[in-house]
């Protein structure tokens, strides 16, 4: 039996209840879901050209598909949305990651 295999994919979200849309996949396979989630915030940075309120990183079987998520299922970052763009980056599941 193969091993799991996990994949990052980047979904583009809305502010409202619209379904967020698979944008992206990341080339890279993850052995262990805990070094997907662990390079999250990395990938959201090199992910800042895609045109969405919130930009999410969603880390799942390699053959599974997306987390069905909505944009107000993403979480605001710790202490409320900050003013600029880095409130647009989060990662699905994990919490909110902003640069």
């Amino acid at each position: 039996m193969e091993p799991l295999l996990y994949v990052m994919a980047i979904l583009g979200c809305g502010e409202s209840d619209a379904a967020c849309r698979e944008v992206r996949v990341e080339p890279v396979r993850y052995a262990r879901v805990a070094d997907c989630l662990a390079d999250t915030e990395a990938v959201l940075l090199r992910n800042d050209d895609l045109v969405f309120p919130t930009v999410v990183a969603q880390c799942r079987p390699a053959d599974g598909r997306p987390q069905m998520l909505r944009g107000s299922d993403v979480m605001a970052p710790e202490g409320g949305a900050l003013p600029d763009r880095r409130a647009r980056y989060a990662a699905a599941g994990v919490g909110r990651i902003s640069r």
